[in-house]
């Protein structure tokens, strides 16, 4: 079983650079996207009825911001949001039930507007891995992708030094990235790929970043327990254009 995580920085946008093309040769079961920027009667049929994948949309309140979508081949339960107001109104979470796990699909907060945002950031860390842990409680197996907007450690990215005082690396968000794994979240891409430098999943627009690969990687594949020994490969499809992010892929034999 293949999952794919993309974010496309605006679906509209990424679906007049070959979308349909790319997702097509991703050979995948289950795509995940986030920051989709559109409510679903902006999208063509192109978008919305992509066989063979059934399609489901979250979009934000505010238009043109944030928002996921999920598309899957296999059958699931999809339901929408973290159940908790203050989070709600942005479409960025869908989760699907497939049975052996539950898959979040997550466009992570970004905090890098000032304290208020970073603090939203933290509470919305705090609700999702909260859920998570109940979950856990009822003896659920749980997959999250998406765009967690933090790179863990210094090996994450090309200038940890610069950027010690921005976020999507302070220290209070890094520390996230440990409570993410004291829940029993596996990076999975860390798991396998311990050592492996100058792997990145997002580049800035603003300076050509990707062509000299100045990146950061901020894109996550996270697994519980029960499914590690499940994992064949996790990794970035780094060569797939149309958005500052690339996608990323889990592999599962399940």
């Amino acid at each position: 079983m293949r999952i794919v995580s993309w974010n496309v920085n605006g679906i509209r946008a990424v679906a007049g650079k070959g979308f349909a093309e790319s997702v097509a040769g991703m050979n995948a079961d289950v795509i995940g996207i986030q920051e989709i920027k559109a409510n679903i009667d902006q999208l063509s049929p192109e978008i919305t009825d992509m066989a063979p994948y059934k399609s489901y949309f979250y979009s934000a309140e505010k238009k043109g911001y944030s928002g996921t979508a999920l598309y899957t081949k296999k059958p699931c339960e999809v339901s929408y949001g973290l159940g908790t107001d203050e989070f709600d109104h942005e479409g960025r979470v869908i989760r699907a039930d497939y049975g052996d796990f539950v898959l979040f699909n997550i466009y992570f907060p970004n905090g890098g507007r000032g304290d208020d945002y970073v603090k939203f950031k933290l509470r919305f860390y705090d609700c999702f891995l909260d859920l998570v842990t109940e979950l856990q409680s009822q003896g659920r197996e749980v997959i999250c992708c998406g765009d967690v907007n933090t790179a863990h450690n210094e090996i994450d990215l090309s200038n940890p030094k610069a950027n010690s005082k921005v976020s999507g690396f302070l220290p209070e968000e890094r520390a996230y990235m440990d409570k993410f794994a004291e829940r029993g979240l596996i990076d999975t891409f860390r798991m396998l790929h311990p050592d492996k430098a100058e792997a990145y999943s997002w580049w800035s627009y603003k300076t050509f970043a990707r062509d000299r690969n100045v990146g950061w990687r901020i894109d996550y594949f996270f697994v519980t327990e029960g499914l590690k020994s499940k994992v064949k490969e996790s990794d970035m499809m780094s060569d797939v254009m149309g958005s500052d992010h690339c996608p990323i892929y889990l592999d599962l034999d399940i």
